[in-house]
């Protein structure tokens, strides 16, 4: 079976996908350590509250870093597989190309032989034509 190969605009639009993904998630997360701080706030009202409110904030500070730590992973996951599709493309381009070159080396190899037989059949008309397009060649380097 075929395995398909993402395009560069394939892969560009995943990344923008993965990457506004991550923006909503941040944002959704920032969202909910807001609303934690307004209740924590809103419930302490006396001195020893203020422990309180300094703890809570430490261990939203912990979540906030731990999610950033997760985000940064996938985006480095995500960021490996697209550099290895993108390898893969161009290994496969690069593969093809070879081949290409191959192929019209073969054909400028068969000409060649192709045109050494015609000169070497016809020796007096090949003179002529090499000295007509030698002429042709001189008078537009003249003109110049």
């Amino acid at each position: 079976m075929a395995q398909s190969t993402p395009t560069a605009d394939q892969v560009q639009r995943d990344a923008k996908a993965a990457a506004n993904e991550a923006q909503d998630d941040l944002r959704d997360g920032a969202r909910r350590i807001a609303d934690d701080v307004r209740e924590t706030a809103r419930d302490l009202s006396d001195n020893s509250g203020i422990d309180k409110l300094k703890e809570r904030g430490a261990d939203l500070a912990d979540t906030a870093r731990q999610a950033g730590r997760e985000y940064a992973d996938m985006a480095r996951e995500k960021g490996e597989e697209y550099a290895e599709r993108a390898r893969a493309e161009a290994d496969r381009l690069y593969a093809a190309g070879q081949r290409k070159a191959d192929e019209v080396a073969h054909y400028a190899e068969d000409r060649y032989d192709e045109l050494s037989d015609m000169v070497r059949r016809h020796p007096a008309q090949s003179l002529g034509i090499a000295a007509g397009v030698g002429f042709l060649v001189g008078l537009i380097l003249a003109r110049r």
